[in-house]
């Protein structure tokens, strides 16, 4: 998994130019004040990769309140640091990216509650979308519902063979909100994401990639 995502990484940094004068923007984003998600920022050779973990084993890290906090503060960080050259977004958790939203969380939300964070949601992964430096999913495991839409949000989406991906909120009656039909529809063609959606079918690593869901798979 590395090496192929520091080599795509290179690849930006040979064909994208960014200003590095700005080093003192560094504090930025090495401090996160939320557990949920933590920042690192390579350096030598690798100087410019910012790695976004997501760190919340006990919930398979379900994008709950704390974690949601914790992507908004990181992306507007790392959207002010010229010094950024790509982001790497992954899972600190073995065999798992992101389960999608809590939903036991949610569970104890009111109306208005759930439509804030749906909202917020959606203009997280709006955020994440409009960086100013290329971002990579690196997905190894599950990715589903809203972990599927953020990496979605991504510029690229790389996967380990075990990956296991999917829109399946639509068994629950909830329809995918922070902006899976459309990104999905315009990656794979409104027809397989019609299908995706609808059914709430789980596709692996290959599979995906035959779709044209991924850039590769390892």
């Amino acid at each position: 998994m590395g090496v192929f995502a520091l080599s795509l990484y290179h690849h930006c940094r040979r064909n994208f130019s960014f200003d590095h004068h700005y080093q003192s923007c560094r504090t930025l984003i090495l401090q996160s004040a939320f557990e949920s998600v933590r920042v690192q920022r390579l350096s030598h050779d690798d100087s410019g990769i910012v790695e976004v973990h997501l760190d919340r084993p006990e919930a398979k890290n379900a994008i709950g309140k704390e974690m949601l906090r914790g992507l908004q503060n990181i992306f507007e960080s790392i959207n002010r640091d010229a010094s950024a050259n790509v982001v790497m977004l992954s899972s600190s958790v073995p065999r798992v990216f992101c389960a999608g939203a809590d939903l036991k969380e949610r569970k104890t939300m009111n109306p208005s509650e759930t439509r804030f964070f749906v909202n917020s949601l959606r203009s997280t992964f709006s955020l994440l979308e409009a960086l100013h430096v290329p971002t990579i999913a690196v997905i190894e495991g599950a990715a589903l519902g809203g972990g599927l839409e953020m990496a979605l949000s991504c510029d690229l989406r790389i996967c380990g063979e075990d990956a296991v991906l999917g829109l399946p909120e639509t068994g629950l009656a909830i329809i995918p909100g922070a902006g899976g039909t459309q990104r999905l529809s315009r990656l794979v063609g409104k027809s397989i994401a019609k299908e995706l959606i609808f059914t709430g079918r789980k596709v692996g690593g290959r599979d995906a990639m035959i779709s044209q869901l991924l850039c590769s798979c390892w």
